[in-house]
Parts: structure tokens; sequence; C-alpha cells
């Protein structure tokens, strides 16, 4: 279950277009509000982790709210949903623009990849000092900033993270990620490997922690902690 605490703005006639009944079904902590300057005051006293405004929902475009309450949050996200046909207005300061309509599965991803991941939720792999965050996906190495990754990516890297310092094939690459036993063109998997070094090493040129062994596979190259 999701901890955090979502600010939905929308208009009172929202009906069956709500947001709310999605956001709570998957768990988070819902506090609604019908206009701007209700989310501001509520701010006050409750700190948000994000804030959705449907402004397609309400006679507002929302612009100015939102900016106001960029200026009020700082860094929380804030997604903005304006009404089809309406155009995107970056002066809002969203980091999210959504057009109407869209599905609910499509804003909770939207939000899932602006909140942090949740450890408690079996989405975090660490191996050393590499840990990979399911829900979003990303990864963050050492004391590197957290790196956005495609879900091919991370189903890369996981991989290797399951085999830490052992020989991992490119068959076996092939087969675990790709789901195919066709080895006779892997230049998709070379390309995958060399961005998945761009993320992760500190010079790509000269990988310390994914290393080739030639005509054999990689080794993903890290210290473990003693279990002694």
């Amino acid at each position: 279950m999701q901890e955090a605490v979502i600010l939905l703005v929308e208009g009172k006639n929202a009906g069956d277009s709500s947001m709310g009944p999605a956001l709570e079904k998957v768990g988070y902590h819902l506090k609604v509000v019908h206009t701007g300057a209700a989310a501001i005051s509520l701010i006050t006293s409750c700190q948000p982790h994000l804030v959705v405004f449907d402004a397609s929902t309400m006679r507002s475009s929302g612009v100015r709210s939102c900016l106001r309450l960029r200026r009020a949050l700082g860094d929380t996200p804030i997604i903005h949903s304006r009404p089809a046909g309406q155009p995107e207005d970056r002066t809002a300061e969203a980091d999210i623009y959504l057009e109407h309509p869209y599905t609910a599965r499509k804003l909770l991803n939207r939000i899932r990849t602006l909140l942090p991941a949740d450890d408690t939720a079996e989405e975090v792999v660490r191996c050393g000092h590499v840990t990979l965050y399911h829900s979003k996906p990303s990864v963050v190495v050492g004391e590197q900033g957290e790196r956005r990754l495609t879900p091919k990516l991370a189903h890369l890297l996981e991989e290797f993270m399951r085999y830490p310092n052992e020989l991992v094939s490119r068959p076996q690459l092939m087969q675990n990620v790709w789901n195919t036993d066709y080895v006779g063109d892997t230049r998709t998997l070379d390309v995958h490997i060399r961005w998945l070094r761009e993320i992760i090493e500190e010079n790509p040129a000269r990988p310390e922690l994914l290393r080739t062994v030639r005509g054999k596979g990689y080794i993903f190259n890290i210290s473990l902690p003693d279990t002694d």
C-alpha cells in the first residue's frame, strides 16, 4: 500500500470523471479540495507528497493556482490536467501536463514516476552500492544521483544483479531479458549494454562495474558485504 498523501484539486461536479476513487483504490491517502484557494489553505496544515490539479473539471484553467502552489510547495510534484483541445501552458510550472481524455492507469503511472520509490513494497533490489527501483524504474549507484531506466534496461540490470561477480553469458541474457534463444544477431544486446554503462559507469569507455569477458559474456563486478 502507498503511504503518500495526494492532494486532488477538482471541481465539485467532477462526478464519474473524478480520479479520486482510482487514487484511493491503490492506497494513497487522498485529500480533495474544489478550488485553488482551498488547496493553498489546506497545505498550511497538510504537506502533500504530490498535487493533481484537474482543471478539466473546473471553470478555471488552473494555471495561476498551480503557480501559487509551486511557490508554496517548492519541489513538491504537481500534475496539471487540462480539457481536450486546450493548449498546454507551461507557465503553470507543473512537472507533468496531461490532456483529457486519459485513463486512471496513465495518471497512476505518472504519479509513480514522480514519487520516491517505496522500499517496503518489495520494489527495491540492492546489490553492493547499486540500488534498482522497479516502480519507476531507476537506479542509484553509490553517491551518484538517481538515474531513470527504460523497462528493458531495468530488466537487463536486474539480471546482472542476480549474479554478482559471476559470468553471465550472452545467450543467458538473450533468453532471460529478450525471451529468445536466437543469438545470431546480438546488436540489440550490444546497444543496451552500452546504454546501461552510460548510466551506471563513472567512465563508460573504461567500465569497472560491468566488464566484458571476450567471447563469453559479462561480469557484474561489485563489492559485497562480508557475511562471515
